[in-house]
């Protein structure tokens, strides 16, 4: 891994007035400068976005994608294309939220998948499991299950999150240890069982804040964090960004 690599999501906040401020707070952080950073939006503000990063360090990112890979009558949805038409580099695809509330099952991830690379961009896939998988100890089968869509990606460039549900807004922290030994056990399924390269990054999303990034930022199995509502305060993400440098 060369890098850690820091994504703010967004989620369903933002304005059009609070964007301009936010992005122009973080294009003026040194921190957010030197590190490898990307945001997520809402759909209604990636045109928005994409014109005040244009030039910057920061990548822009969507939320989700259509499964549906050309256009067409679908009411509602955002194609691949046409987030690679407006800039994206990275996607979101499997986010915790959407398993949860929409649903979301393999088969379905594994177009929005394919639709994603087809486009050019780079997923970020998100795994993990609940409080109940977790004291059942069936996490690792369960992450495991949710990788197997991966299989079909070998030679395509993707990013892998690991949200453990149980942490997330729940005042429940992963340690350290916990952290490390899943993602060490991401990265050897995705070697050894679907074809990933040795470069391939493992980012952390369990409720990332500035006071516990240093600790995981630590951990060489981690590649970078993607970072909630930490991510929608200027002073929070750039202590975030400087944790994440420090260990490059």
């Amino acid at each position: 891994m060369t890098g850690k690599l820091v994504i703010g999501n967004w989620k369903m906040n933002g304005r059009l007035a609070a964007n301009l401020a936010l992005i122009d707070a973080l294009q003026a952080d040194a921190a957010v400068r030197a590190a490898q950073v990307a945001v997520t939006p809402p759909f209604a503000y990636l045109g928005q976005a994409a014109a005040l990063l244009a030039g910057s360090n920061i990548a822009l990112a969507a939320q989700d994608v259509s499964a549906f890979d050309k256009d067409g009558a679908y009411t509602g949805e955002v194609s691949a294309a046409m987030l690679a038409d407006v800039g994206c580099r990275y996607v979101l695809i499997g986010h915790s939220e959407r398993r949860q509330y929409f649903a979301e099952d393999n088969a379905l991830l594994a177009r929005k998948l394919r639709a994603a690379v087809a486009a050019g961009l780079v997923p970020v896939y998100c795994v993990g499991e609940t409080l109940a998988e977790r004291e059942a100890d069936a996490y690792k089968a369960v992450i495991a299950e949710q990788l197997t869509v991966l299989g079909a990606l070998a030679g395509h460039d993707y990013v892998v999150a690991y949200e453990p549900v149980w942490a997330i807004g729940t005042g429940k922290v992963a340690s350290v240890e916990q952290i490390d030994d899943v993602h060490q056990y991401i990265r050897a399924t995705l070697l050894q069982c679907h074809g990933a390269s040795d470069s391939i990054r493992v980012l952390y999303g369990g409720s990332v804040k500035a006071d516990n990034a240093d600790a995981i930022f630590s951990l060489q199995s981690v590649g970078g964090a993607l970072v909630g509502g930490a991510s929608l305060d200027v002073e929070s993400f750039g202590r975030i960004c400087q944790a994440a440098e420090k260990t490059v």
